[in-house]
């Protein structure tokens, strides 16, 4: 293998910068449209942002037609959320409404890794160009900066597939078709669509058409960043609240049987074991938490409240959505756990969700039970078979080897957290809500609460954590190994 070429990296993340610098100056034009005095600084960071960009690309002529390898795809992958993050802080930290760099920083990288943890405690004084940015990171980030890339510019080379690879969640990757910028075209496509059709039912049930944007880019993206300091509650709309739940359910599924539905090929649907799992663990883990409400909580709310209050929550937190209706941080112990589980578990691959995904989870279940079987009749060769397919022990073993980094990951964390001074249960939420990218955790850092008060080294290592969920630990960590360095 060739040694790395930083010059390749380099400019590749240069182009890249293009595209932040037109979105970010589609929020400059809201802010105009607006009557603003935050337009000058959204102006001016996109100035900067593509500035920097162009100077990189002319500097990084002499590498324009080499093709860029594995290991380029990879640094690529791993430092443009990095790079993203450092120039979109930049109209937060201009105009003065989030003055503290890591703070900046914080909320930035939260936005593009979909994550959702805010350092803002009033969110309605924001302009509305600096909302709309906020809400813009989070869309970006939901489907893939890379992918966004592919699909308007494709990547040529090796490092094209890499690329894909690292930053598309889930142990399998499916390829819709030969070309990989044709595939990135049809998922951004299918995630647009999506979006907008999401924002029209928003806007006709009440919101006004700005909310209805913006919250339609962090449902889809599966982020969470709301324009309300009470997030979804603010509303007071049952209605609103189950259009979100249906939305925050769609864009946990994963997105290439979208596309096989469109083609009319059902039977993708019907036969996807990860699909009936994933909705078969919604229907039972609502079942329990609103089991728990009634019991506990029924001089409260009655039977469809807590049913609503239920299916939203574990919807909000299993595809690491993060919206919020209610502060269940004021439930029974039994809901926290429930809902730690679900932080954990994560929706469909192939979604914009984070966390260990449920098709890992029922790979294992499905493996676990093999195994006892493998005990009774040792001779016997046993595969393990998933959407009627078997499924190569290659792939066992990566779902194997990323369960076990997941917990050795949050593990650490909650010594780092607890050696920072949080308490127990702040740390295992907080690392576990980092990790799977789902923003509000349990207790100080709940859903009706923010990570203003948290200290500072905690907030660069979620940062740290926010990245390596978002690009499914191995991406990040790979960079670390001796074997990624050698020629």
């Amino acid at each position: 293998m060739n040694r790395l070429s930083i010059k390749i990296v380099w400019r590749t993340m240069c182009i890249l910068l293009q595209f932040e610098a037109v979105f970010m100056f589609l929020s400059a034009i809201v802010s105009f449209v607006y009557n603003e005095p935050e337009f000058i600084h959204l102006i001016i960071s996109t100035g900067v942002t593509f500035l920097f960009g162009i100077i990189g690309i002319l500097f990084t002529r002499d590498v324009k037609n080499l093709q860029m390898g594995k290991r380029e795809g990879y640094m690529v992958v791993s430092l443009i959320w990095i790079v993203f993050s450092f120039f979109g802080l930049l109209p937060f930290y201009l105009s003065g409404h989030i003055p503290d760099f890591t703070d900046a920083f914080f909320e930035t990288m939260s936005g593009f890794t979909t994550t959702g943890a805010t350092i803002l405690t009033d969110i309605e004084s924001m302009p509305h160009g600096l909302l709309f940015w906020r809400s813009l990171t989070q869309w970006l980030g939901g489907m893939g900066i890379i992918v966004l890339s592919m699909a308007i510019l494709p990547i040529i080379g090796a490092g094209g597939m890499s690329m894909f690879t690292a930053e598309v969640p889930g142990p399998t990757k499916d390829k819709l078709h030969a070309k990989l910028d044709y595939t990135a075209k049809i998922l951004w496509s299918i995630y647009a669509a999506i979006t907008l059709i999401e924002s029209v039912i928003l806007w006709l049930c009440g919101m006004d058409y700005f909310d209805a944007i913006c919250h339609s880019f962090t449902t889809m993206a599966s982020g969470g960043f709301s324009t309300k300091a009470a997030s979804i509650a603010y509303w007071h709309s049952p209605l609103i609240e189950y259009i979100i739940i249906v939305f925050m359910i769609m864009s946990g599924i994963n997105f290439t049987l979208y596309y096989h539905m469109l083609r009319g090929r059902f039977k993708k649907l019907t036969h996807n074991e990860e699909l009936k799992a994933y909705l078969i663990i919604i229907l039972v883990m609502t079942t329990l938490v609103m089991g728990s409400l009634l019991i506990h909580h029924n001089n409260i709310m009655g039977t469809e409240k807590a049913f609503r209050y239920a299916l939203f929550n574990v919807t909000a937190l299993i595809t690491t959505t993060g919206f919020a209706n209610s502060d269940y941080t004021t439930w029974a112990p039994f809901v926290w756990t429930v809902l730690l589980m679900m932080m954990a578990f994560g929706a469909c691959a192939g979604s914009t969700s984070g966390g260990i995904k449920t098709v890992r989870i029922t790979l294992l279940l499905k493996n676990s039970y093999y195994e006892f079987k493998r005990l009774i009749h040792p001779n016997a060769v046993i595969p393990v078979r998933f959407n009627e397919k078997v499924v190569k022990p290659q792939l066992i073993d990566n779902v194997q080897a990323f369960v076990f980094l997941y917990l050795i990951v949050v593990i650490v964390s909650v010594l780092f957290f607890t050696a920072c001074g949080l308490d127990f249960d702040n740390a295992v939420g907080t690392s576990i809500s980092a990790v799977s990218n789902v923003g509000p955790a349990i207790d100080q850092y709940g859903p009706m609460a923010n990570y203003a008060p948290m200290p500072p080294l905690c907030k660069w290592y979620m940062c740290l954590l926010m990245m390596a969920g978002r690009l499914e630990l191995f991406t990040v960590f790979m960079i670390f190994t001796p074997s990624f360095w050698k020629k």
